[in-house]
C-alpha cells in the first residue's frame, strides 16, 4: 500500500519514489476540486513510480483516470516526469510556466549529439579539465539523456492568476532561481487546523525545510543575455517570506511552518557563500577552480561526475551575482575566463 498523508481541507500527499537518488521521493500533492483531483507535480517517469502514483490515488479514494489536471511547479523530471502518462490515462490538462515550457520544448527538439557537444563546450568554458570533458565528446551516437524527452504542457501558468481548480483558490507565484519558470502555488483558503498565517504554500523545490535548493543555469543558446539566477532566487525568496503562509507543503522532506524564518536562513546562507567566494577570488580562478574549493556535503574527490557538473553551475551562478553586484570581475585576456574580486 502506497504511503499517503491527509493534510486536511481536501489535500493529501503521496511519496512517489525517485530511483537511485538520495532524495528518495517526490511529494505529489492531490488537491480535491469540484471537477476531480488535481495533482501538484507528478513524480519521476519510472514503472515503480507510476505504480506508486496509481496505487496512491486509489488509496486516496480516487483513480488516475479521474485526475482533472496536473500543475507542474518546474520542469525537472522528478516533478514533471509522469505528467504525460497521467494525461494519457485521464485526459487531464498539464500546466507549466512558459519559461520552463520553453526549456521542455528545446529539450524535445535537441538531438542527443548536439546536447553532449553543448555540455562539453560549457564545461570547457568553465575551465573543466580535459579528462572531465572527454566522456561528453566521446558520447556521440548515444541515446538521449534521461529527462530530455518530457511531455509538452498544454496550459501556461500565468503568475498572479488563479489556476483552473473549480471550488478552490490556488494562485500562482513565479519564483525563478531553481529553474527559470519555477512556481509556488498559494492555496488562499483558511488552514484546516486554523494555524496563523495566510493559507498554505505548495513550494516545489523553491523552499525546503532542510535542503538548500540548487540554483540552475538554463541558457537558451540563441539568446546572449547573461542571466542572474541567484539574484532571481533571492528576490523570489523575499517575496515568499512576505507572503507568510501558515504552512509550507514542499516537494521533498516534510511540511513546515514559519516560512519567513526559513527564508532568512537561506538568505544568510547565500550571503555567506558569496563572501566565501570573494575570499577564494583573492587570486584569479575559473568557475571550475572555484567549485573545486567550495564547501560541499562531501570532499570534491568524492563527488560523482554528474554532480560535479551541477556544482560548477552553482559556482557560476554565484559568480554572476558577484559580477552584477560589482564585487568581482572577469580577468581580461584569460581563456578560459577567470574571475577576481574587486
Amino acid at each position: 500500500m502506497t504511503e499517503t498523508f491527509d493534510h486536511g481541507g481536501g489535500v493529501r500527499s503521496l511519496r512517489v519514489p525517485i530511483p537511485d537518488n538520495p532524495l528518495g521521493h517526490t511529494l505529489v500533492y492531490v488537491v480535491d476540486t469540484d471537477r476531480g483531483p488535481v495533482l501538484v507535480d507528478a513524480g519521476w517517469d519510472d514503472p515503480s513510480s507510476w505504480e506508486t502514483l496509481v496505487s496512491g490515488l486509489t488509496a486516496c479514494g480516487t483513480a488516475v483516470r479521474e485526475v482533472y489536471g496536473v500543475v507542474v511547479t518546474h520542469h525537472h523530471p522528478d516533478h514533471h516526469g509522469l505528467s504525460g502518462k497521467v494525461r494519457e490515462a485521464s485526459g487531464a490538462w498539464v500546466a507549466m510556466h512558459a519559461a520552463d515550457a520553453a526549456i521542455v520544448r528545446r529539450a524535445r527538439e535537441t538531438r542527443p549529439e548536439w546536447w553532449f557537444a553543448y555540455m562539453a563546450a560549457k564545461l570547457t568554458a568553465a575551465g573543466a579539465p580535459q579528462e572531465h570533458v572527454a566522456p561528453l565528446r566521446a558520447a556521440r551516437g548515444r541515446r538521449t539523456p534521461p529527462g530530455l524527452s518530457p511531455a509538452l504542457p498544454d496550459r501556461a501558468i500565468v503568475p498572479g492568476e488563479l489556476l483552473d481548480l473549480p471550488g478552490r483558490r490556488l494562485r500562482a507565484i513565479w519564483t525563478p532561481g531553481h529553474t527559470p519558470g519555477h512556481v509556488c502555488l498559494h492555496l488562499e483558503e483558511d488552514h484546516p487546523r486554523r494555524l496563523p498565517g495566510r493559507g498554505r504554500l505548495f513550494s516545489g523545490d523553491h523552499l525546503l525545510p532542510e535542503i538548500t535548493p540548487h540554483i540552475g543555469l538554463y541558457e537558451d543558446p540563441d539568446d546572449a543575455t547573461v542571466t542572474d539566477p541567484l539574484g532571481d532566487y533571492l528576490d523570489s525568496l523575499e517575496r515568499v517570506g512576505r507572503l507568510a503562509p501558515a504552512e509550507v507543503l514542499p516537494a521533498h522532506q516534510h511540511p513546515f511552518a514559519d516560512a519567513p524564518a526559513r527564508v532568512r536562513q537561506l538568505l544568510t546562507h547565500h550571503e555567506e557563500r558569496l563572501r566565501g567566494l570573494l575570499a577564494l577570488l583573492a587570486e584569479p580562478r575559473t568557475p571550475w577552480q572555484l567549485a573545486e574549493r567550495m564547501e560541499w556535503n562531501r570532499p570534491w574527490a568524492d563527488i560523482p561526475y554528474g554532480s560535479r557538473n551541477i556544482a560548477v553551475s552553482e559556482a557560476e551562478s554565484h559568480l554572476r551575482r558577484l559580477v552584477k553586484q560589482g564585487r568581482a570581475e572577469p580577468v581580461a585576456g584569460t581563456e578560459p575566463v577567470a574571475y577576481v574580486a574587486v
